[in-house]
């Protein structure tokens, strides 16, 4: 999972290198008065949206893989729990009575 997300970090990255050098070189446009840094910023993340798409097809199906056992994995732990609980619950109830009868 965190191997996916520095890989997706880092064609982030990459886009908003390329896109800052373009801008700033007069390729792409500058953007609305103040809002140069912001416009750097969101190209660069419609930029690398389908690029990470594409190119982490892979990788995403790894970390996607790995969610979905640590989920059944933690369902499972709970289950185990609950029927832990359950039984120490009818212990309990069979203790009780049985010192009521007595």
């Amino acid at each position: 999972m965190l191997r996916y997300t520095l890989m997706r970090l880092g064609i982030f990255v990459g886009c908003l290198v390329v896109v800052w050098g373009l801008v700033y070189s007069g390729v792409a446009p500058r953007g609305l008065g103040d809002s140069n840094g912001m416009w750097v910023v969101l190209l660069s993340l419609v930029i690398s949206a389908p690029i990470s798409f594409v190119v982490l097809r892979k990788e995403r199906d790894r970390a996607s893989i790995q969610v979905a056992e640590r989920v059944d994995r933690m369902k499972s732990n709970l289950e185990a729990n609950r029927n832990q609980e359950d039984i120490a619950d009818d212990a309990a109830r069979a203790q009780g009575g049985q010192a009521q009868a007595s």
